[in-house]
Formats: structure tokens, sequence, C-alpha cells
């Protein structure tokens, strides 16, 4: 009974981290949208493809600092 208590909870973590990853997608393109298409229309110009590439480029940038800290801190925090 363990193990499967064990294997539904991996589960859960496995859907909570994808939805996580899905939330961040999400949030990713609609920011660097709103920030670099002003006028949009059948396809990019070359100056609104630069902006998103570098507004996707820190967005990552930045949210992998923050888990690298987050990952950091709370394995300091677990009691051993």
């Amino acid at each position: 009974m363990n193990a499967r208590k064990e294997a539904i909870m991996e589960s859960v973590r496995q859907q909570m981290a994808l939805d996580n990853v899905q939330e961040l997608l999400n949030k990713m393109n609609e920011k660097c949208f709103l920030k670099c298409v002003t006028k949009p229309s059948t396809s990019l110009s070359s100056s609104e493809e630069t902006c998103l590439e570098r507004c996707l480029h820190r967005y990552m940038e930045t949210f992998n600092i923050v888990s690298r800290t987050y990952v950091s801190r709370i394995s300091k925090e677990k009691p051993m």
C-alpha cells in the first residue's frame, strides 16, 4: 500500500511540474508578445523577432535563477 501511495504522490508531483511549465510558457508568451508586438500583422518584423527572442531569453534566465535559488534554500532547510 505504501508503494502505491508513493506512486500516486509522484504522479501528482509530475502533473504539478507540467502544469507549472505550461503556466510559465503561457506567461512568457503573453508578456513578451504584449511588450514586443505593437502592431500585430501576418508576420513579425525583424525588430519584433529580436525583441521576442531577447524577452524570452531573459524570462527563462530569470526563471532558472529563481528556481536554483529556491531549490538551494529548500535543500538547506531540510532537516538532516
